[in-house]
């Protein structure tokens, strides 16, 4: 499995966060406290936006995040007001760069936790229900991308809620075919540049742990001496597969069986149902 983090706010520098917390991504990568693995070496990437917007960049490396001096150099001087990154620990697939997360279709960005069980039966049934005129946007073997070209054709950039729901729903009906109890196990996070939306659910209803951060003018109140929650804009919002650090009630579980939205204004949180059909 992976660990990875979703960033939207004040623009910071990406180290901020790879490095310097107390449980930082990087630290993450070599000492997980809430993974299957405790160690998640099998490659990194960050994808970012400017601050004018427009189409993301990234960096993905096959290396172990804890050893890659290109991004520890790229985190130091790199800003942006949303991010995501991703370490990843392979379930099964090749170690290659193009099976790092995050994925990248246009201004969309995609990265998950989790594992299509027993994705080798499924494969080709799931591929061939990819739009043609995505299918060759597919670099890697991951199940991770897949699941990324199934939601952009099933609608991910009308209607991202409803497009993953679908996705998930055609996952495991195809897994239930090939007699596959429980098809799915995933967090996700996708962005289009603006907006993030980021999901928890499993087919067995025990899925891998995800957090999001108290809303920073509630943390200002709990903690006024904190110069950091001065800093930061009242809409900055991290969603984590685990916490960054120890600062009490500053980490709020993310319900199982639920989609996340942040977005100006109010974020949303809503129950997650697979559709079928």
């Amino acid at each position: 499995m992976c660990r990875w983090l979703a960033y939207s706010g004040s623009p910071i520098l990406l180290d901020e966060l790879l490095y310097k917390t107390r449980y930082s991504l990087i630290d993450q990568s070599m000492h997980s406290r809430m993974g299957v693995e405790t160690t998640n070496g099998d490659g990194v990437g960050v994808g970012w936006y400017g601050a004018d917007g427009g189409a993301p960049a990234l960096f993905r490396s096959v290396g172990p995040a804890w050893s890659d001096v290109n991004l520890r150099e790229l985190a130091g001087a790199v800003t942006s007001p949303l991010f995501l990154a991703h370490i990843r620990a392979s379930t099964g697939t090749a170690v290659q760069q193009s099976n790092c997360h995050p994925f990248r279709y246009g201004n969309w960005l995609w990265q998950h936790n989790g594992a299509i069980r027993e994705f080798e039966k499924v494969r080709r049934d799931l591929v061939l229900e990819v739009d043609a005129g995505l299918f060759t946007a597919m670099g890697g073997s991951t199940d991770s991308e897949v699941m990324f070209h199934l939601a952009l054709t099933f609608g991910l950039r009308d209607d991202p809620i409803a497009a993953v729901e679908r996705m998930v729903g055609f996952v495991e009906s195809t897994g239930h075919r090939h007699g596959v109890a429980q098809p799915m196990q995933m967090t996700v996070a996708t962005t289009d540049g603006e907006r993030v939306w980021v999901f928890r659910y499993s087919s067995e209803g025990e899925s891998r742990s995800l957090f999001f951060s108290t809303a920073v003018t509630t943390l200002r109140e709990m903690y006024p001496e904190n110069e950091t929650l001065h800093r930061v804009a009242d809409e900055t919002r991290i969603v984590v597969s685990e916490p960054l650090g120890e600062l009490v009630g500053a980490w709020q579980p993310v319900p199982e069986s639920s989609y996340g939205v942040i977005e100006e204004g109010s974020d949303r949180l809503g129950t997650f149902r697979p559709r079928t059909g």
